[in-house]
């Protein structure tokens, strides 16, 4: 499926995520038995759908090929495949980390993502 796929974290769980050396997940992927990662063209709409108005927010790369086998690709929102990880976020796997700062237009504003 998608090489890079993309998480929204809040920039103080990230942080305690960099200091543990992994990702355990957010309250919600914890609740759920797994983490959410969206793909490019999905990061949108779940910030807007589940971060609106949020504030100091953190979109994270990973490389999905590094995930193997805890990595599955599930229906969710509108019928759409979802990447799912069932496992710790290995932080050797994060390409990169960037700010999702709130736009003028009250919607955050992403930096270049793999389309």
């Amino acid at each position: 499926m998608d090489k890079i796929i993309y998480k929204i974290a809040p920039r103080a769980l990230w942080q305690a995520a960099e200091e543990n050396g992994r990702f355990d997940g957010a309250p919600i992927d914890i609740a759920d038995g797994f983490i959410h990662f969206s793909t490019a063209a999905q990061a949108r709409e779940t910030a807007a759908k589940h971060f609106a108005g949020q504030n100091d927010l953190l979109l994270v790369a990973v490389d999905g090929e590094k995930l193997a086998g805890a990595l599955k690709y599930e229906v969710s929102r509108g019928g759409d495949l979802f990447p799912h990880l069932y496992a710790p976020l290995d932080l050797d796997t994060v390409v990169w980390v960037k700010e999702l700062p709130l736009g003028d237009d009250g919607a955050h504003v992403f930096p270049g993502l793999d389309a």
